[in-house]
Protein backbone atom coordinates (compact mmCIF):
# COMPACT_ATOMS: atom_id res chain seq x y z
CA UNK A 1 0.00 0.00 0.00
CA UNK A 2 1.57 3.68 -0.95
CA UNK A 3 1.86 5.95 1.51
CA UNK A 4 -1.10 7.97 0.00
CA UNK A 5 -3.37 5.46 0.18
CA UNK A 6 -1.92 4.72 4.10
CA UNK A 7 -2.72 8.62 4.56
CA UNK A 8 -5.86 8.31 3.11
CA UNK A 9 -7.09 5.73 5.79
CA UNK A 10 -5.65 7.29 8.67
CA UNK A 11 -7.82 10.52 7.33
CA UNK A 12 -10.67 8.01 7.83
CA UNK A 13 -10.04 7.26 10.93
CA UNK A 14 -10.05 10.59 12.14
CA UNK A 15 -13.27 11.70 10.44
CA UNK A 16 -15.14 8.68 9.11
CA UNK A 17 -14.63 9.46 5.62
CA UNK A 18 -11.60 10.59 3.56
CA UNK A 19 -10.68 13.12 0.77
CA UNK A 20 -7.43 15.18 -0.19
CA UNK A 21 -9.00 18.07 1.36
CA UNK A 22 -9.94 16.77 4.56
CA UNK A 23 -5.82 15.27 5.02
CA UNK A 24 -4.90 18.73 4.33
CA UNK A 25 -7.50 20.31 6.92
CA UNK A 26 -6.44 17.36 9.49
CA UNK A 27 -2.52 18.46 8.31
CA UNK A 28 -3.25 22.31 9.16
CA UNK A 29 -5.48 21.99 12.18
CA UNK A 30 -4.80 18.91 14.14
CA UNK A 31 -0.95 18.64 15.89
CA UNK A 32 -1.28 14.98 16.58
CA UNK A 33 -2.90 13.77 12.40
CA UNK A 34 -0.14 16.33 11.61
CA UNK A 35 3.19 14.03 12.87
CA UNK A 36 1.09 11.05 11.49
CA UNK A 37 1.26 12.84 8.05
CA UNK A 38 5.00 13.96 8.38
CA UNK A 39 6.16 10.27 8.95
CA UNK A 40 3.86 8.76 6.49
CA UNK A 41 5.87 11.65 3.92
CA UNK A 42 9.02 10.72 5.55
CA UNK A 43 8.12 6.98 4.67
CA UNK A 44 7.49 8.20 0.90
CA UNK A 45 10.54 10.12 0.59
CA UNK A 46 12.35 7.34 1.81
CA UNK A 47 10.83 4.46 -0.91
CA UNK A 48 10.55 6.76 -3.57
CA UNK A 49 12.48 6.39 -6.93
CA UNK A 50 15.54 8.65 -8.22
CA UNK A 51 15.36 12.15 -7.26
CA UNK A 52 12.47 11.64 -4.91
CA UNK A 53 14.80 10.56 -2.41
CA UNK A 54 16.58 13.72 -2.06
CA UNK A 55 13.78 15.16 0.00
CA UNK A 56 14.10 12.34 2.72
CA UNK A 57 16.61 15.27 4.83
CA UNK A 58 14.26 17.70 4.22
CA UNK A 59 11.14 15.29 5.40
CA UNK A 60 12.83 14.64 8.21
CA UNK A 61 13.20 17.68 9.90
CA UNK A 62 9.62 18.98 9.42
CA UNK A 63 8.41 15.47 11.06
CA UNK A 64 11.28 16.52 14.12
CA UNK A 65 9.14 20.17 14.11
CA UNK A 66 6.00 18.61 13.71
CA UNK A 67 6.77 15.77 16.44
CA UNK A 68 8.23 18.13 18.78
CA UNK A 69 4.87 20.68 18.41
CA UNK A 70 2.46 17.51 18.90
CA UNK A 71 4.78 16.50 22.27
CA UNK A 72 5.52 13.56 20.82
CA UNK A 73 8.90 10.68 20.36
CA UNK A 74 7.23 9.36 17.19
CA UNK A 75 10.18 7.57 15.07
CA UNK A 76 9.31 7.87 11.78
CA UNK A 77 10.92 4.88 11.16
CA UNK A 78 8.57 2.91 12.88
CA UNK A 79 6.28 0.51 10.94
CA UNK A 80 2.63 1.62 10.78
CA UNK A 81 -0.08 0.01 9.29
CA UNK A 82 -2.83 2.07 7.30
CA UNK A 83 -5.41 4.00 9.41
CA UNK A 84 -3.61 4.54 12.15
CA UNK A 85 -5.44 7.17 14.61
CA UNK A 86 -3.05 9.26 17.30
CA UNK A 87 -5.47 10.84 19.66
CA UNK A 88 -4.07 13.43 21.72
CA UNK A 89 -0.90 12.45 21.30
CA UNK A 90 0.97 14.29 24.67
CA UNK A 91 3.93 12.19 25.77
CA UNK A 92 3.80 9.27 23.79
CA UNK A 93 6.64 7.46 22.91
CA UNK A 94 7.33 5.09 20.16
CA UNK A 95 10.66 2.72 19.92
CA UNK A 96 11.41 3.13 15.89
CA UNK A 97 11.42 -0.96 15.79
CA UNK A 98 7.98 -1.06 17.52
CA UNK A 99 5.37 -2.94 14.77
CA UNK A 100 1.47 -1.73 14.64
CA UNK A 101 -0.76 -3.24 12.59
CA UNK A 102 -3.86 -1.55 11.00
CA UNK A 103 -6.55 0.76 12.60
CA UNK A 104 -4.91 0.77 15.74
CA UNK A 105 -5.82 3.98 18.06
CA UNK A 106 -3.37 4.68 20.93
CA UNK A 107 -3.57 7.77 23.28
CA UNK A 108 -1.55 10.20 25.23
CA UNK A 109 0.91 9.34 26.78
CA UNK A 110 1.13 5.85 25.77
CA UNK A 111 4.96 4.03 25.87
CA UNK A 112 5.97 1.52 23.22
CA UNK A 113 9.41 0.52 24.47
CA UNK A 114 12.42 -1.56 24.09
CA UNK A 115 13.13 -4.12 26.74
CA UNK A 116 16.26 -5.78 27.42
CA UNK A 117 16.77 -9.16 29.43
CA UNK A 118 19.80 -11.03 30.32
CA UNK A 119 19.70 -14.60 30.09
CA UNK A 120 20.99 -17.44 32.25
CA UNK A 121 24.00 -17.67 29.74
CA UNK A 122 24.83 -13.96 29.94
CA UNK A 123 23.29 -12.79 26.77
CA UNK A 124 21.91 -9.53 26.43
CA UNK A 125 17.79 -10.31 24.29
CA UNK A 126 16.54 -7.02 23.16
CA UNK A 127 12.39 -7.01 22.04
CA UNK A 128 10.30 -4.38 20.88
CA UNK A 129 6.50 -4.63 20.88
CA UNK A 130 4.24 -5.72 18.14
CA UNK A 131 0.53 -4.38 18.01
CA UNK A 132 -1.54 -6.32 15.47
CA UNK A 133 -5.01 -5.08 13.72
CA UNK A 134 -7.55 -2.78 15.33
CA UNK A 135 -5.96 -2.69 19.29
CA UNK A 136 -6.65 0.00 21.03
CA UNK A 137 -4.29 1.43 23.57
CA UNK A 138 -5.27 3.72 26.84
CA UNK A 139 -3.82 6.95 27.83
CA UNK A 140 -0.70 6.59 30.05
CA UNK A 141 -0.38 2.81 29.01
CA UNK A 142 3.46 0.86 28.62
CA UNK A 143 4.11 -1.78 26.35
CA UNK A 144 7.22 -3.17 26.52
CA UNK A 145 8.88 -6.14 25.22
CA UNK A 146 9.25 -8.24 22.70
CA UNK A 147 5.58 -9.25 22.83
CA UNK A 148 2.53 -9.17 20.99
CA UNK A 149 -0.50 -7.57 21.77
CA UNK A 150 -3.60 -9.56 20.06
CA UNK A 151 -5.70 -8.50 17.34
CA UNK A 152 -8.75 -6.65 18.84
CA UNK A 153 -7.71 -6.38 22.12
CA UNK A 154 -7.97 -3.12 24.20
CA UNK A 155 -5.19 -2.01 26.80
CA UNK A 156 -6.58 -0.26 29.75
CA UNK A 157 -5.08 3.36 30.90
CA UNK A 158 -2.50 3.06 33.12
CA UNK A 159 -1.74 -0.64 32.58
CA UNK A 160 1.72 -1.76 32.27
CA UNK A 161 2.25 -4.75 29.71
CA UNK A 162 5.09 -6.83 29.19
CA UNK A 163 4.04 -10.44 28.23
CA UNK A 164 1.81 -11.53 24.90
CA UNK A 165 -1.62 -10.70 25.19
CA UNK A 166 -3.84 -13.36 23.16
CA UNK A 167 -6.28 -11.71 20.63
CA UNK A 168 -10.06 -10.13 21.20
CA UNK A 169 -8.50 -9.40 25.32
CA UNK A 170 -9.12 -6.73 27.70
CA UNK A 171 -6.20 -5.54 29.39
CA UNK A 172 -5.71 -3.70 33.12
CA UNK A 173 -3.40 -3.13 36.01
CA UNK A 174 0.30 -3.61 37.23
CA UNK A 175 1.32 -5.72 35.91
CA UNK A 176 -1.88 -6.37 33.09
CA UNK A 177 -3.75 -8.91 33.88
CA UNK A 178 -6.43 -10.12 31.08
CA UNK A 179 -9.84 -8.90 32.52
CA UNK A 180 -11.81 -9.95 29.41
CA UNK A 181 -11.48 -12.64 27.06
CA UNK A 182 -13.73 -12.39 23.19
CA UNK A 183 -14.08 -8.78 23.80
CA UNK A 184 -15.14 -6.81 20.83
CA UNK A 185 -12.42 -4.05 19.17
CA UNK A 186 -13.22 -0.70 20.00
CA UNK A 187 -12.13 1.06 16.52
CA UNK A 188 -13.48 4.34 15.45
CA UNK A 189 -14.41 4.83 11.80
CA UNK A 190 -12.35 1.29 10.75
CA UNK A 191 -10.79 2.25 7.83
CA UNK A 192 -12.14 0.10 5.23
CA UNK A 193 -9.08 -1.45 3.61
CA UNK A 194 -8.62 -4.88 1.16
CA UNK A 195 -7.64 -7.84 3.45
Amino acid sequence: MSAWMELQADTYRQYGRSSALLTLAGVIRNRAFRVVATARLCQAARNAKGAGKLLLPACKLLHRCTSSMAGVDFPWQTKIGAGFALTHGWGMVMSPAAVIGRNVTLFHGVTLGRRDRISADGQRMTGYPTLEDEVWVGPHAIITGGITIGRGSRIAGGAVVSENIPPYSIVAGNPGKIIKSDCIPDVMHPAPLDE
